[in-house]
Order: structure tokens, then C-alpha cells, then sequence
């Protein structure tokens, strides 16, 4: 079992920046990714970025390249999305997920924390 528990939502006006944080529970992660989706009010649940736990490879949405960034701590067994030059179609609630593989679909995802908001104003 782990269990996932964001930190850091807030409100930002535009242009700014937001740091999100993902605690684990458990003592290793190797083999896993651990990644963060995305829900608007009424759209579906979208894809941001995702990183190997053992690699630290990473990849991201096209519509967050360039402005998040995705790292982790092995140690802390912690995540975080540093999220700068915020856009109002980043409002969102943001959710921390992690995957026994690899992979940018919501079903590839085991383990998912209750979300946290994500408000950009204009």
C-alpha cells in the first residue's frame, strides 16, 4: 500500500509560481514512477508530468514544458512540481499519483492522493 499526500496549492496570480509537494509512504519506490494530473471543473483529468523514481527520468505535458519541473527526493520519499510562469488554464486541482510502470493514462496509476487546488488568477 502507499498512500500520497499533496501540499502547496494555493492562489498565484499570473506570472507567478506555486511549489507543490507529494509525501509517500513506503521505503522504496524502484521500478516506479511517480507523476501529477491535473481537473479543471468540468473537463477531464489530464496528464502533467511524471518522473522514475530510480532514473529520475522525466517527461511533461506540451502545455507545461518549459515552466513545471518535476524532481524528487529518494530519501524523504517526496515529490515536488515547482510550477512557474503560471497561466489562468493552470487552475486547476492538482493530484499526486504514483504507477508500478511508466506511462502518461490515468489507469497506469495505482495510487492517487485527495488533491490539492491550484488557482490562477488573471
Amino acid at each position: 500500500q502507499v498512500q500520497l499526500v499533496e501540499s502547496g496549492g494555493g492562489l498565484v496570480q499570473a506570472g507567478g509560481s506555486l511549489r507543490l509537494s507529494c509525501a509517500a509512504s513506503g521505503r522504496t519506490f524502484s521500478g516506479y514512477s511517480m507523476g501529477w494530473f491535473r481537473q479543471a471543473p468540468g473537463k477531464e483529468r489530464e496528464f502533467v508530468a511524471t518522473i522514475s523514481w530510480s532514473t529520475g527520468r522525466t517527461y511533461y505535458a506540451g502545455s507545461v514544458k518549459g515552466r513545471f519541473t518535476i524532481s524528487r527526493d529518494k530519501a524523504k520519499n517526496t515529490q515536488t512540481l515547482q510550477m512557474n510562469s503560471l497561466k489562468p488554464e493552470d487552475t486547476a486541482v492538482y493530484y499526486c499519483a504514483v504507477s508500478t510502470g511508466w506511462g502518461v493514462s490515468e489507469d497506469k496509476y495505482d495510487y492517487w492522493g485527495q488533491g490539492t487546488q491550484v488557482t490562477v488568477s488573471s
